[in-house]
């Protein structure tokens, strides 16, 4: 008789991953299926980078390591800190993780308490929410408008503050609507957190490099009335198409970066030490080294956006980071195919895999209904058949 623990039963695969999956089986059954759900760049690691992780072998870098890192790859991520974002941290502040997603959950550990609770501005990254409540946390989400560029506003933010609040989390570029949070707008969330000791940030800033030039990238422990409850979160996985290397690291006050590491070392010991050499290679590049993948995604992007614009139902502002168009598809709630309602973006996503063999994740994933993400890490062919075949499909509904 299966007896899985209640934390088992209670979480569920992410939705990203559920709708890739999907896409796979519907593909293995013969069907030309575009996906369009997964965040993954469609590039290779640069060759530059993989050299790097090749001469680590020949120097013998295949034992065990220190389980926050290498001290001197935590140096560079330091310097990287300090070049890029203006943060000083210092080598002990630094915890290399495998993939962001495990320094996330580190962070998490490390400050929640059962009964506390989590401020998460929506959409959000879909770990988001399973994280904090496997930690015991209530979760409380704020939602935003695409009229309001998918962000909360400082005001917002001050009126769901209680004295359980214990983390602010969010994503800037954010996954999974590519809004980025200005220098101004974080200069008053940070006004707003720094009148509440209590409460810490953490910062999920993977998507950085994958910035098209509107809104400046900034990050906001660059703030000194915050520095001290902020936890930068970044990574190799979008910006230098390393994905599967999983590697991730934080900059955090170093007592939060010490409890990280105790949970780290009781779970998975350091990062792998290859992937770590590489790691380093990486962010001691100039930014300008990826330069070509960024170009790329940006005439993606000016692309999509026309062709998203033209399917009928759908409506999109441009979105200054990531690789995402995030569409509110509200107009199309309640048509019908075959007899069948489209109840809500759910429906809409299913509707599109199965009678458009287009992969997409819908937005109730990410905390807000009535909008599906499309991801545009993908080939400009691929990208135009998948919207002429979305709009194949949107045509055939009824009302």
């Amino acid at each position: 008789m299966e007896s899985l623990s209640k934390r088992a039963q209670e979480m569920g695969l992410p939705m990203t991953i559920e709708m890739a999956k999907k896409a796979r089986e519907l593909s293995a059954t013969g069907k030309n299926v575009i996906s369009l759900s997964l965040g993954e760049p469609d590039f290779d690691t640069p060759d530059f980078i993989k050299e790097a992780a090749a001469q680590a072998m020949v120097e013998n870098y295949t034992h065990y390591m220190p389980v926050p890192g290498f001290l001197d790859v935590r140096e560079s991520i330091a310097a990287k800190f300090k070049r890029d974002n203006g943060i000083d941290y210092t080598a002990d502040q630094i915890v290399i993780s495998t993939g962001a997603k495990q320094s996330l959950l580190n962070i998490f550990l490390a400050l929640v308490n059962p009964g506390e609770e989590v401020i998460i501005p929506a959409p959000y990254w879909v770990s988001y929410m399973d994280q904090a409540k496997y930690c015991g946390a209530e979760v409380k989400v704020l939602s935003t408008t695409m009229e309001g560029g998918f962000k909360i506003t400082a005001d917002q933010l001050e009126k769901a503050i209680t004295p359980k609040s214990k983390v602010l989390i969010f994503s800037s570029p954010n996954n999974p609507c590519g809004a980025i949070y200005s220098k101004e707008d974080l200069a008053a969330i940070a006004a707003v957190v720094a009148k509440h000791p209590n409460l810490y940030i953490i910062s999920d800033e993977i998507y950085e490099l994958l910035n098209y030039g509107e809104v400046k990238h900034v990050s906001i422990a660059s703030f000194p009335e915050v520095y001290n409850q902020t936890i930068t979160v970044n990574g190799l996985s979008k910006g230098f198409a390393m994905t599967g290397w999983r590697v991730g690291y934080i900059g955090a006050p170093s007592w939060i970066a010490k409890a990280c590491t105790k949970f780290q070392s009781n779970f998975t010991s350091g990062t792998n030490s290859i992937a770590q050499r590489a790691c380093k290679t990486a962010v001691e590049a100039d930014t300008s080294s990826v330069n070509y993948m960024i170009e790329k995604f940006a005439s993606r992007r000016e692309k999509m956006v026309g062709w998203i614009k033209e399917v009928p139902g759908f409506e999109l502002e441009t979105p200054p980071g990531a690789f995402y168009v995030f569409p509110r598809i509200t107009s199309l709630l309640g048509k019908k195919f075959n007899g069948q309602v489209l109840k809500n973006s759910l429906d809409v996503s299913m509707y599109l895999l199965e009678e458009g063999l287009v992969s997409t994740v819908p937005g109730d994933a990410f905390g807000l209904p009535g909008y599906i993400r499309f991801s545009y890490a993908a080939a400009e062919a691929e990208l135009e058949e998948a919207v002429k075949r979305v709009k194949v499909a949107v045509s055939n509904l009824e009302d």
